[in-house]
């Protein structure tokens, strides 16, 4: 019953917001926050509801980047505004760089990017979009690269001075009275008075540190400067930053308040891997029952998911900030089209149509999660709300869907039917569904124009060649565009068995045969006409806020044939073996095989069959993985040459002249040996976890053998932002071994135990807490002491129990709930005395091979924070935004919040992470098979290696790079 009542309210609760058109009615004054905090229109009293991105291009970085290309701002702006109209966005957020039109006084400038600024406002006004402006931002320009000699008050002031110092305030005024004041060309009319802005934000994370009187006098003296030019629109101001002085912000004159979530951190420099949902199972504000927050409106001004390139959890966090009352929110940010394939700005953020597909159809359906979900919306936690009203996200299959009555949305491939195909109006997605099989990688959209005739839109492939969060550069692709011609099918009866297909966009001459509901397409924009009607309409008719003919997309780059793949970090012996790989080729090769050196060094060759796209499979037998160490070439043939990798020799392996020496290798190993979950000397880079100064890789006198030192003098620092928050005494990390365990499928049920080999650093024991993460998110762990003698310690896999889900890595703002109860059991009590000692996590190794290409970095506070003390080497700072964000790049599994001076709560004890994807044939509940995740705190651990083992524990076991056991 519960199902089909809420089914009912989001069905009812789409009609009232179709019924209360978005568009405002004439007038100045037209937007309002009633007295339950909620701002609508004030001609109808209809609720307000937004959603959409945060876009820079004309201002620092982006607009230098377009100068430098030779680009045309304005056309480019035209480019990525149709890709928000096509992904329905109908809001816009930006933080003006106030340090480039302004001077020191305060007075603005009007100079290029001010009117650049302008055009863009016009263009996102004139195709029905609306705005939430915040003038200043603090920070310099210059982020990634060193700050500009800019005019601006904010250059000559700096944020915490703005905050604080008498003239930086009287600029600060005069600034905002200006802006307000200041009349668009184009539009011809005032930003105050314009009702496609809908608020302003007085000024972005301004991280206050005073007292809170001085505070509320801040801020109402902003706001009064913004009032004064007769602006009656809402003001919002932030304050999610300095949470500690909530009574000083609902004190003030504001009528809303920002917020921001970056459940997955910031800065990680590699994609995260593992089930997130956890992370997103909610956003919970901690202030949510002060008097004064039930009067402001709610905005969320920036959110990502961060260093993660997948596109299953967009409309969940849509759905979290619905639940906790949010009516406008806008993504951070939105790549422009021309610099995209190297996403040099923010590298933690990555998002666009053409080069982010998936994830940018995730944006569309967050859009429709806005209008259809009601605010304070009861959707239940983790897993239950992995489906809420027509939504679905799944980790497993990195999908986000929504299936409605018209229509039908999919991030990638879906098994979900369509109930009613004969209603749609729209389609968009990327892969295959039941109404559309496409083996592309870009995005589609298909848009009932009439009866019988659709638009159909497909963008080129992206294809990934680089680490798209690592140190980026306009000299470095990290993706890849690709034209290629694809079988499509549509199978929609209002089109029939069989229709004619017209190009539309210009330059778009690919002629296509339809048999049946099958044609061929590439990349471009079409007419689909069911036979017997002649559509009437022309590549220059209006299409919404465009034409039918306008498309949007980069140039192919594809040039070179590549191929990705990551051999099995260790394979069982006598099982077969299946090679996945990425074939990168401008059209499809004439055929791809293996080149397997078999045992006596015999050679094999196996054809690698096409599964989908770019992707090949291939099995080698059993016959050929004995113990030792399988080798093998891929080849791809192609009309005019074979290449060889993973060398790229343009030859055959077979050839006499053949001279590539390079092959891809994997360790073969008997199912008794154990399986390697984590190797100190080659893991210990690629672990998530906060950055610590006593923290080292220190080798160990036995050949290969190195152990990961923590000493910590104490676990919990104060929270700048959050000066009340009970502190969080932890130390842990977080490591993914899912790519490690993938070979040895076939014997991992017969595990039965988990080891750590490990010591405490001083003369007091240690006691750690190691978790298993399984794929659905729910966690099962148990505790070992670590002594100073160190050793091999052992734990029964079905003695595990559940432990809480922490929400890894740690959320920012620091305000977000570390732990999380989403998908858990209770957990047992535990009473451990408190471990103060330091720890180190120890390995062997004896032979070497490649591990991952990118590592951690990051650094302690930016530079622009007066609070910095660590900061070392800096690429540039964008002011105080990263100071807090970057300290929590890193994972962390398990917490409990309580501290020393707390005598009525357990003391904590500490966990090490790992993180993988394990299959135990359902030993825990749910048999959904395991992430993987073991995690520490408090004093310090040096441990090595993390093992599954059946039978009695070996003393000095070695693993290799991969954390192969050798």
């Amino acid at each position: 019953m519960r199902t089909r009542y809420f089914s009912s309210i989001l069905g009812f609760g789409a009609l009232v917001l179709l019924l209360f058109s978005a568009r405002p009615l004439p007038g100045q004054s037209r937007v309002k926050v009633d007295g339950d905090g909620v701002m609508v229109w004030e001609e109808n009293g209809a609720e307000i509801h937004g959603f959409g991105v945060n876009y820079t291009l004309p201002f620092a970085f982006a607009y230098r980047n377009a100068k430098r290309l030779g680009l045309k701002p304005e056309q480019e702006i035209d480019r990525d505004l149709y890709h928000f109209s096509r992904l329905g966005f109908d809001l816009f957020r930006v933080h003006v760089w106030d340090t480039e039109i302004s001077d020191t006084l305060g007075n603005l400038l009007s100079n290029e990017q001010l009117k650049l600024f302008d055009y863009m406002l016009h263009k996102m006004k004139a195709q029905g979009m609306r705005m939430v402006l915040t003038p200043i931002a603090f920070w310099g320009n210059g982020w990634p690269e060193p700050d500009e000699d800019t005019p601006g008050f904010s250059h000559k002031f700096g944020k915490y001075a703005c905050l604080t110092n008498p003239e930086a305030m009287a600029a600060q005024e005069r600034y905002l009275a200006q802006f307000l004041n200041h009349v668009n060309p184009y539009t011809k009319i005032a930003y105050k008075d314009d009702p496609a802005i809908l608020a302003f934000e007085v000024s972005n994370e301004p991280h206050h540190r005073e007292a809170p009187e001085q505070v509320t006098a801040f801020i109402n003296r902003m706001i009064a400067a913004m009032r004064g030019t007769g602006c009656q629109k809402p003001v919002f101001y932030n304050i999610s930053h300095s949470v500690h002085l909530a009574d000083a912000y609902f004190k003030s004159d504001m009528q809303g308040g920002t917020f921001q979530w970056y459940p997955t951190g910031l800065g990680a420099q590699r994609e995260l891997r593992g089930n997130l949902l956890p992370n997103v199972d909610r956003y919970a504000i901690p202030f949510a029952g002060h008097p004064g927050f039930g009067r402001i409106a709610k905005y969320v001004y920036e959110f990502d998911a961060a260093d993660v390139n997948r596109s299953y959890i967009y409309p969940a966090m849509a759905r979290s900030f619905r639940q906790a009352g949010i009516q406008l929110a806008t993504h951070f940010a939105y790549d422009p089209l021309y610099s995209a394939y190297a996403n040099p700005e923010y590298n933690t953020h990555y998002m666009n149509l053409a080069y982010t597909p998936g994830k940018a159809i995730a944006l569309m359906i967050s859009g429709e999660v806005f209008r259809r979900v009601p605010r304070y919306a009861d959707l239940g936690a983790y897993p239950d709300n992995a489906r809420f009203g027509p939504f679905r996200v799944d980790y497993l299959q990195d999908l986000a869907e929504l299936v409605a009555d018209t229509v039908f949305y999919y991030t990638n491939s879906t098994p979900t039917p369509h109930p009613g195909p004969a209603a749609l109006k729209r389609i968009a997605g990327v892969g295959s569904s039941s109404v559309v099989r496409y083996d592309g990688t870009g995005a589609y959209f298909l848009d009932q124009l009439q009866p019988g005739v659709w638009r159909l839109e497909v963008m080129p492939d992206a294809l990934p060649f680089h680490n798209p969060f690592g140190r980026n550069s306009l000299d470095q692709e990290v993706t890849k565009i690709n034209y290629r011609t694809w079988s499509m099918s549509v199978d929609l009866s209002d089109l029939g068995g069989a229709f004619k297909v017209t190009p539309m966009n210009q330059g778009n001459t690919h002629a296509a045969v339809v048999e049946g509901n099958t044609f061929a397409v590439r990349p471009g924009v079409y007419l689909l006409a069911r036979n017997g009607i002649q559509p009437a309409q022309k590549p220059g008719d209006r299409f919404r806020y465009h034409t039918l003919g306008a498309y949007a997309a980069p140039k192919g780059s594809l040039q070179e044939t590549y191929v990705i793949h990551e051999p099995a970090a260790e394979l069982t012996a006598d099982l077969p073996y299946t090679v996945e790989a990425f074939i990168a080729t401008q059209e499809a090769p004439k055929s791809v095989y293996l080149q397997v050196f078999g045992p006596q060094y015999r050679q094999h060759r196996i054809a690698m069959n096409p599964v989908g796209g770019y992707r090949y499979r291939a099995v080698i037998p059993e016959t050929m993985t004995g113990p030792g160490f399988l080798r093998y070439h891929i080849a791809v043939e192609e009309q005019d040459r074979t290449t060889t990798f993973p060398s790229g020799v343009p030859k055959p392996p077979y050839a006499w002249d053949f001279f590539g020496e390079k092959t891809y290798e994997v360790p073969v190993v008997p199912m008794e040996f154990p399986l390697v979950l984590f190797d100190a000397l080659k893991d210990a880079p690629l672990l998530n976890r906060r950055w610590l100064r006593s923290s080292s890789l220190q080798p160990l006198p036995a050949p290969g053998e190195a152990e990961l030192r923590i000493d910590l003098e104490q676990l919990s620092t104060e929270d700048p932002e959050n000066l009340f928050a009970q502190p969080v005494h932890d130390y842990s990390m977080r490591f993914y071994f899912g790519d490690k365990t993938e070979g040895r499928k076939g014997d991992r049920a017969a595990k039965k135990y988990l080891y750590i080999k490990g010591r405490s650093l001083n003369d007091k024991p240690c006691k750690v807490q190691l978790a298993l993460i399984q794929k659905d998110g729910s966690a099962f762990g148990g505790t070992v002491d670590l002594l100073p003698e160190g050793g091999v310690y052992r734990l029964d896999l079905a003695q595990l129990a559940p432990v809480p889900i922490v929400t890894l890595p740690r959320p920012y703002p620091t305000f977000c709930p570390i732990s999380s109860n989403a998908n858990q059991a209770p957990s047992p009590s535990r009473t451990p005395k408190p471990c103060k000692s330091p720890l180190a996590l120890a390995s062997r190794r004896r032979r070497s091979t490649a591990g991952m290409e990118w590592g951690l970095r990051g650094c302690g506070w930016s530079r622009g924070c007066r609070r910095c003390r660590r900061c070392r080497g800096c690429r540039g700072c964008r002011g105080c935004r990263g100071c807090s964000y970057i300290l929590y790049i890193l994972y962390l599994l398990y917490i409990l919040k309580f501290g020393p001076k707390r005598n009525d709560i357990p003391p904590f004890f500490p966990v090490f992470a790992l993180v993988g994807e394990i299959d135990l044939e359902g030993m825990f509940a749910g048999g959904q098979g395991i992430e993987g995740n073991v995690e520490q705190d408090a004093g310090g651990i040096a441990a090595g290696v993390v093992v599954f083992f059946k039978g009695r524990p070996i003393d000095g076991f070695a693993v290799d790079g991969n954390g192969q056991v050798v």
